[in-house]
């Protein structure tokens, strides 16, 4: 009988490859084998395949991370469930196989699992917060809220691994898995599985040690005791904690860490649909708040044209040649990026039952204008006491001249909202306008009617809704 060690070395090249990446990246990798294996047992992929099809391309490329996006008119969301469940088959059958293959051993997939974080003795239910945004939306600013809070154990961005490992190929069955992926990942972590990231981190951490985890600095979990381990001699991190000099992240102690802080929050830009988190909310072992940071479009549009030059090299082109006309493939993208954050927002507003109590709506600017309040409304939302350590930061770090950068967390709030309006030139912010007036007015901006009325501090691009944001 033939061995694992008789075997030929092609097949022994390919079993190496799948345990080098977890069972996700395994699907969207290998998924053309894997369709191969599974059709001639089961016509689960014929039935994938049809609910894929009957996903809008627009939508699937809407839960990409591309800032730029494309959404259809009209785009239904009404088969995401189906697709999910297909996708569930198909993710079992992909676990038999591995068994099969002697990729994963019986038990294997549950390992880090089968603990359920639980909150201390007295401390009431355990919290888990999403913030859930765009790039240059403020979210990172927002998400020091929760960050400096002592008893809460915060991630910044933890799906860039995801996002940087696996190859997501616009449209098609990639680009729809991914949003499933993603959305798998932060279940996991949510539950204090932080070994659900190892497998995308590059390198390979080796016992569960690496030096790469993304913005390591931008938690204070990961780098205060007993996590920040005793720093090692020329050894390069490449995300370093800021306040302090710390070892290799230890992804164990990280995890203990997490289970041992009461409440559980993260920031992630990588989450475009928010019917793709009904699962997590209706997750016996989760309590999920969900915190949808929204920004006006042309504030978003002026950042990223900055922050990311490259990618908007056809706008500077444009203004910088004086056209009147733009490519329409790049108003649709920035038309699908507003649609994609409209049709999310609306799904939490209408209050579906899974979502009754579990959503809020908040606008940068009221954080930038009021951001004690706002901070203590979050709270509130999320039920968890605001401790004076996280009013004492906001208080230092809202009042500041100027910010570090284009990624500071350090601002003159009430000011810095506002510094877009002085030097976008008004033909920009008609395309915007025009492209995303549908959710500008769900969330309360303005349109500039004329050049001179953008530039005018005194006239309010911003309508007041008061606080009925949270359902």
């Amino acid at each position: 009988m033939e061995t694992a060690l008789a075997l030929p070395q092609e097949r022994r090249d390919f079993v190496h490859s799948l345990r080098m990446r977890s069972r996700y990246a395994l699907f969207l990798a290998f998924v053309v084998v894997v369709f191969v294996f599974i059709e001639k047992e089961n016509k689960i992929i014929s039935r994938v395949s049809d609910k894929l099809r009957q996903i809008p391309q627009a939508l699937a490329e809407a839960n990409s991370t591309d800032p730029e996006l494309l959404l259809a008119e009209n785009a239904s969301l009404v088969s995401l469930s189906e697709l999910d469940s297909a996708f569930s088959q198909l993710r079992s059958r992909l676990h038999n196989l591995s068994l099969q293959l002697g990729v994963e051993q019986p038990g294997e997939a549950e390992a880090h699992t089968d603990q359920v974080p639980l909150s201390p003795a007295g401390a009431g239910p355990r919290r888990h917060v999403l913030l859930m945004a765009t790039t240059r939306t403020g979210s990172s600013f927002v998400g020091e809220f929760f960050n400096q809070q002592g008893n809460i154990f915060y991630l910044f961005e933890p799906l860039w691994h995801i996002e940087r490992t696996v190859a997501f190929e616009p449209g098609g069955a990639n680009a729809a898995g991914s949003a499933l992926v993603y959305r798998d990942v932060l279940q996991q972590l949510f539950l204090c599985d932080l070994y659900v990231l190892e497998p995308f981190i590059t390198p390979l951490p080796e016992d569960h040690m690496t030096d790469s985890m993304f913005r390591r600095g931008s938690s204070r979990s990961l780098c205060e005791e007993p996590v920040c381990t005793p720093l090692v001699k020329k050894a390069f991190e490449k995300y370093h904690c800021k306040n302090r000099r710390c070892g290799p992240l230890n992804v164990t102690l990280a995890a203990e860490a997490c289970r041992r802080k009461q409440h559980m929050a993260l920031k992630a830009v990588r989450i475009r649909q928010l019917e793709f988190l009904q699962p997590l909310a209706e997750d016996p072992r989760l309590d999920l708040r969900v915190i949808q940071l929204v920004r006006d479009p042309r504030a978003v549009m002026a950042s990223r044209m900055v922050a990311f030059a490259g990618k908007y090299e056809t706008w500077n082109k444009w203004l910088a040649a004086g056209q009147d006309q733009l490519h329409e493939e790049e108003v649709q993208r920035l038309r699908g990026n507003c649609e994609s954050i409209r049709l999310s927002a609306e799904l939490g507003l209408q209050q579906p039952a899974w979502l009754r109590g579990r959503y809020m709506l908040v606008r940068y600017e009221d954080v930038a204008r009021s951001p004690l309040q706002k901070a203590r409304e979050m709270y509130r939302f999320a039920g968890i006491p605001l401790t004076p350590q996280v009013e004492d930061w906001i208080q230092k770090n809202t009042q500041v001249a100027h910010g570090s950068g284009i990624y500071s967390t350090q601002r003159n709030s009430s000011e810095q909202f506002n510094k877009w309006r002085f030097s976008m030139p008004f033909k920009l912010a008609q395309v915007v306008q025009t492209a995303c007036e549908p959710a500008m007015r769900l969330f309360g901006y303005k349109l500039a009617p004329d050049a001179a009325a953008l530039a005018n501090r005194s006239i309010s691009l911003l309508e007041d809704r008061g606080t009925f944001w949270v359902t």
